[in-house]
């Protein structure tokens, strides 16, 4: 057997029947996601406000869900984190590889990543990828803003 992870395939959700299945599909592993709401209704506001919602599969089962926005030449981003079963697989590096092709391929400068304040797994993370934490802070102190020149 190989110590190799098996592929991450990234899906854009672009129907409401979409959203519902990733969130149907992660309700158990996401509810207590640290990081922002998660509920099928905060999932279509944060599309109504611009931001892409995307699923990554390992084989036929959805580990996370990410968020993209561009604004200007900025890529905002955001996600869940993965299910525990597939967490140590380097499978979040390959969502920030993700954010990173997607940057490049719509020709932004810099990549904004938000997280919640006490999420640490995600500063490691944020860090080992070149970001640098900002001074900026969202929903009441509770979301930490992070940048990536490109």
């Amino acid at each position: 057997m190989s110590d190799e992870p098996i592929e991450l395939i990234f899906k854009t959700a672009t129907k409401v029947s979409q959203y519902k299945a990733i969130y149907d599909h992660n309700l158990d592993a996401f509810t207590d996601s640290p990081d922002f709401k998660w509920d099928i209704d905060e999932i279509k506001k944060e599309v109504k406000d611009g931001w892409k919602l995307y699923s990554a599969h390992v084989e036929d089962m959805i580990i996370a869900a990410l968020f993209l926005k561009l604004e200007g030449k900025k890529l905002l981003t955001k996600n869940t984190g993965t299910k525990m079963s597939h967490q140590g697989s380097g499978y979040s590096h390959k969502i920030k590889e993700f954010f990173e092709k997607s940057a490049k391929e719509m020709k932004a400068k810099k990549i904004y990543h938000y997280c919640r304040i006490d999420n640490f797994r995600m500063y490691s993370l944020n860090e080992s990828h070149g970001y640098v934490k900002t001074t900026k802070k969202l929903d009441n102190g509770l979301v930490v803003e992070w940048e990536k020149l490109l």
